[in-house]
């Protein structure tokens, strides 16, 4: 699978703390090993077309779209602030 990042994504992932930013790398190398590891808690975001999310931490969230064999992250912070803003 190959990920692709938003500008968005890199922003907020620069912002992040030096735990926070292992923890996101942890869970993309689970993402684009198997997208169903029970510990990203992926879901399809309701009301959001093909928009999807996943928890690298209890605290933080990751929003990504597919597109065949293709992710392209979009957003990635704290659960509240990504989540208005996928």
């Amino acid at each position: 699978m190959k990920i692709l990042f938003t500008e968005q994504f890199e922003q907020a992932y620069e912002k992040l703390t030096t735990a926070e930013k292992r923890s996101v790398r942890k869970a993309l190398a689970l993402l684009g090993d198997n997208l169903r590891h029970p510990s990203l808690h992926v879901k399809k975001m309701e009301g959001r077309k093909n928009i999807w999310e996943a928890r690298p931490s209890k605290r933080l969230r990751m929003t990504f779209e597919m597109a065949g064999e293709t992710t392209l992250m979009r957003n990635v912070g704290e659960h509240d602030r990504v989540l208005k803003r996928p």
